[in-house]
């Protein structure tokens, strides 16, 4: 199975990608709104299909990405019903089976942080992925939202404690780069709920936390009773080509569409001058500014057409765009595969 973790800081939130290696059908647990383009950009290089997108309950600190998902990509948007959120194409229920290629999630209510928590539970019991619920040697938090000490209580010891000790803990959020635990672990160490911890003390810890309520609360749970939804217009894309972003953050353009297009764009070259005419040539029209000096001569290229920027495979070239950009430069992009890949395609 194909399985990344990522992370928005701003948040502390955790967002996973699962997918078949077979037929790369994918799943995403947890998407952030403002991490869209990194998360579809990793879709797209990993050519994953992307069938559904799962939050594991409605979020208080981030808005989630699923809207987005589904309007560029086309997934399902999956949540508990119990929050009555629109825009919902699957409503989770104990016990349900999502399916993602041969992988199958089974789902499990852990209500507690919210009425409507939910954990996944993939590969045979190997991982769960427990949203607020449990966390690294913690528990999501039960004072709004619906929250319940003691129902949280029953939910970490009935249903993701039952789980063997190696099934692998994975969490919505962690607010100390902790990246996962065990069922085991936390059985043992959880200082809320671990040890020997009855419901009195759980509940005594849960409601004397004293914590402030999260910071984007106002903003992020009206968007996440419509799943994400924007309520005005959205960004919108580059208009002077078909750029796309990278999972490194590198605005990238094809070399095809550049070479129907090269008079609407300014090309810079950025090699040195003995690569600029030696084997692999130069596009006509292009302009030499070597990398090492691109800081000093930025003002040498001109604004009035959209940059792009190629050196021998579209590494040097891409961290120029990033010089660009500070420079001032709002239209700019890499091109991809560099010289190389203009010359692997036969462009003249």
């Amino acid at each position: 199975m194909i399985f990344r973790q990522l992370f928005d800081a701003a948040s502390s939130t955790y967002t996973y990608l699962l997918a078949d290696e077979k037929t790369h059908e994918g799943v995403l647990v947890d998407p952030v709104f403002e991490q869209h383009a990194r998360d579809t950009a990793l879709v797209r290089e990993l050519g994953v299909k992307l069938v559904m997108t799962i939050d594991t309950h409605c979020h208080a600190d981030h808005v989630t990405g699923a809207w987005l998902m589904k309007h560029d990509l086309g997934s399902r948007i999956a949540l508990s019903p119990a929050y009555g959120a629109s825009n919902i194409d699957i409503g989770m229920q104990h016990g349900d089976e999502l399916r993602f290629g041969d992988h199958v999630i089974d789902v499990r209510a852990t209500p507690g942080h919210t009425s409507g928590c939910t954990s996944l539970v993939v590969r045979d019991h190997e991982m769960v992925f427990t949203g607020d619920a449990l966390l690294v040697r913690g528990a999501g938090r039960t004072d709004f939202q619906s929250g319940d000490p003691e129902v949280l209580y029953y939910s970490i010891t009935e249903q993701l404690f039952s789980l063997g000790d190696e099934t692998i803990v994975y969490p919505a959020h962690d607010y100390e780069g902790r990246t996962s635990t065990t069922i085991g672990e936390e059985r043992r160490f959880n200082p809320r709920i671990g040890g020997k911890a009855r419901v009195e003390d759980f509940v005594g810890y849960m409601q004397n936390l004293g914590l402030p309520h999260p910071k984007q609360l106002a903003i992020a749970l009206p968007a996440n009773m419509r799943a994400g939804e924007p309520e005005g217009a959205l960004p919108k894309p580059p208009d002077w080509g078909p750029v796309v972003t990278t999972y490194a953050g590198i605005s990238e353009i094809a070399p095809e569409w550049v070479a129907r297009h090269r008079d609407k764009v300014t090309l810079l070259d950025v090699r040195s001058a003995p690569e600029w005419s030696g084997e692999l040539g130069h596009i006509d029209g292009s302009i030499l500014v070597p990398l090492d000096e691109l800081r000093a001569r930025a003002a040498e290229v001109a604004k009035d057409k959209p940059v792009v920027v190629t050196c021998q495979t579209g590494k040097r070239s891409a961290m120029a765009t990033v010089i660009l950009r500070k420079a001032g430069f709002d239209r700019v992009a890499n091109l991809a595969g560099g010289m190389v890949r203009w010359r692997e395609l036969g462009l003249p």
